[in-house]
């Protein structure tokens, strides 16, 4: 399995595993499939994924629900924000200057929120789901056989990473860890900076190298539209927010 799919479909199921907990976790396979993804690209985050596994299958329904609105959602004050600019913004506050970026970017590339996803563009799932996507785009251009493409897809995707989700996805963790109350979203916010720094660290080996190397770095890979990712990884538990 290449190496971009797995890039592709680990974004993407890290997405899902942000939205409110339910049992189409486990029905589709979320974490089996993360696991499979991390073990052939980052045996980091693969340990805490088997772990994020295991977690959910322990956890009580009612303990993970209270977890999830305490971390993320509310009422009261969030132990954890998934909002990119409440980390980034001097002022520490949702609606900042660079969640305005970030939608900038994704209009750039002719994406949109989904009407029916109430959260802001920079929310944690958006902006992993948003990876996914360029990742997808890549692996589309190296099959067309597109050299400068790739390299513009491999250099935006670095960028991203670099001025927004992962540049606040750490600290992010760091407020997971101390605020929740069951080893579920311990173990996701593990795997989560776990695989980000793999993947920066993956990008800046590559930027730069593709073209010279004749485009190793994806192998033969036929790309995979969402309806394909979903029936594999996730059709109740996840949902495509950029369309």
């Amino acid at each position: 399995m290449a190496r971009g799919k797995l890039r592709a479909d680990s974004y993407r199921l890290l997405a899902a595993c942000y939205y409110r907990p339910q049992k189409a976790f486990e029905d589709e396979k979320v974490f089996e499939n993360l696991i499979a993804a991390f073990q052939s690209i980052c045996q980091e985050a693969a340990a805490y994924a088997r772990a994020l596994k295991l977690s959910f299958s322990q956890e009580n329904e009612q303990d993970l629900l209270v977890d999830y609105a305490k971390l993320f959602v509310g009422p009261y004050e969030l132990l954890a924000p998934p909002y990119g600019s409440v980390y980034l913004e001097k002022k520490r506050q949702v609606m900042g200057n660079s969640t305005a970026t970030v939608q900038d970017i994704y209009k750039d590339m002719g994406l949109s929120m989904d009407a029916d996803f109430h959260e802001l563009p920079d929310h944690i799932a958006v902006e992993l789901e948003f990876m996914s996507f360029l990742v997808q785009e890549e692996i589309k251009a190296h099959g067309r056989g597109d050299a400068e493409v790739v390299l513009n897809l491999l250099q935006k995707q670095k960028k991203f990473l670099s001025d927004h989700l992962g540049a606040w996805v750490y600290d992010f963790s760091e407020k997971i860890q101390q605020g929740c109350g069951t080893s579920f979203y311990k173990n996701l916010a593990l795997c989560t900076s776990q695989f980000v720094k793999g993947d920066m660290q993956y990008l800046a080996s590559q930027a730069g190298k593709a073209l010279a190397l004749s485009l190793p770095c994806l192998g033969s890979v036929k790309h995979r539209g969402p309806d394909e990712f979903l029936q594999e990884g996730g059709e109740k538990a996840g949902r495509k927010i950029l369309s």
